[in-house]
C-alpha cells in the first residue's frame, strides 16, 4: 500500500492522498505513517473516515488507543472510540458568544495538561458536520519554540509552570473566552490535582523542544510572583498563537484529521448550538511521563 503527501495551507501539517484503509493496515505503511506524523505533527486524511472500523484500524498504526476514562463519553459498541455529539443531548457547557448559544467552544490546549502524562495523540473523523461554524484549529508548538528569540528560550529552560483542569472556562487566566456561560456540564466530573510541567517539553520520540503553554490549563510558573509569573506566560501564549503556527480546518463529513498531542495544541471553535454535530474520536496513550503532582505545601508557598 503507498500514500503521497502534500503541505496543508499555510505550512503547519500536510495531507495523505492516496491511502486506502480496507482492513488492518500493512505493517510498513504503518510505519511509513507513523513517520510522517512524527514528522510533521498533524497529518488530514480527506474522505477516508467511512465507518468507525476505518478509523480504529488507521488508528492502531500510531500507537495502543486509549479508551476514555468517562464511560458515558465512548461510543456504544467500540470502547476505544469516544463519541462527541449534541444530537441527543447536551452534556457539555453552552456558551453564548456575540448573541449566539454555542456547543463545544475549547480555546487552544494540550489534551490532559493537567494530569502528569499527556496522550501522545488522537484522531477525529467528521462524521455529520454542523451547518456554521465547528471548524478545528492546531497549532504547532514546537514551531512556536523554534521562532522564540535565543535570551527567552535560554530564561525559560528548566521552569516549571501549574496547570490545573477546568471543566469550564471559568478558571482560566489566560487567553480567557468572552462567553456567557448558558448551561453548565450536565454530567459529573472527576477532580484532578494540580500538577507541574516544564515550560519547555522535550518530545519523548523526536527529542524536540516544544513550547508548553495550554491556555485551557495554565495558571503560574512556579517560584515567581505572580507578576512576573503573568506578564511572562502572556509573553508566552500571544508568542505562540500568532498565525503562522496554525493550521485551521473546515471540515468536510468523512474527514479523519491526526495530530501529535505532545507538539500540538487544539482548539474547538464551537457551533450554534440547535446545529447537529456529530464527532468520533481515538485517543493514542501516552507512555511517558512528563509532568507531576505538585504538593500541598509547595502550592501554598507559590500561590
Amino acid at each position: 500500500m503507498t500514500f503521497d503527501n502534500k503541505p496543508l495551507p499555510g505550512g503547519v501539517g500536510v495531507e495523505v492522498i492516496g491511502l486506502e484503509v480496507n482492513g488492518p493496515v500493512a505493517s510498513d505503511t504503518a510505519a511509513a505513517l507513523k513517520k510522517l506524523w512524527l514528522d510533521k505533527g498533524v497529518i488530514l486524511f480527506r474522505g477516508l473516515g467511512t465507518s468507525p472500523e476505518v478509523l480504529l484500524e488507521l488508528s492502531r498504526c500510531f500507537g495502543e488507543l486509549e479508551p476514555h476514562p468517562i464511560e458515558h463519553f465512548r461510543l456504544p459498541g467500540y470502547p476505544e472510540l469516544i463519541l462527541l455529539s449534541n444530537e441527543k443531548d447536551l452534556t457539555g457547557p453552552v456558551y453564548e458568544f456575540d448573541g449566539v448559544p454555542t456547543y463545544g467552544r475549547i480555546p487552544w490546549h494540550t489534551d490532559l495538561a493537567f494530569a502528569t502524562t499527556p496522550n501522545a495523540g488522537a484522531l477525529l473523523r467528521m462524521v455529520k458536520k454542523s451547518e456554521h461554524g465547528g471548524q478545528t484549529g492546531w497549532l504547532d508548538t514546537a514551531m512556536a519554540w523554534e521562532a522564540l528569540d535565543a535570551a527567552t528560550k535560554q530564561r525559560i529552560e528548566g521552569l516549571e509552570a501549574k496547570y490545573v483542569f477546568c471543566p469550564d472556562l471559568s478558571a482560566m487566566r489566560f487567553n480567557r473566552q468572552k462567553g456567557k456561560l448558558l448551561q453548565p456540564t450536565s454530567k459529573s466530573l472527576p477532580s484532578f490535582p494540580p500538577v507541574a510541567h516544564p515550560l519547555v517539553w522535550v518530545h519523548p520520540e523526536t527529542g524536540q523542544r516544544i513550547l508548553n503553554v495550554s491556555t485551557l490549563n495554565i495558571q503560574s510558573v512556579l517560584g515567581m510572583s505572580q507578576s512576573e509569573s503573568d506578564a511572562l506566560l502572556e509573553k508566552l501564549i500571544a508568542h505562540t498563537l500568532q498565525p503562522q503556527f496554525q493550521y485551521i480546518h473546515d471540515w468536510e463529513e468523512n474527514d479523519i484529521v491526526l495530530w501529535d498531542n505532545r507538539r500540538t495544541m487544539h482548539s474547538a471553535f464551537g457551533h450554534p448550538v440547535d446545529e447537529v454535530r456529530i464527532v468520533q474520536r481515538s485517543t493514542i496513550r501516552g507512555t511517558v511521563q512528563m509532568g507531576r503532582v505538585i504538593e500541598e505545601e509547595q502550592q501554598e508557598q507559590t500561590a
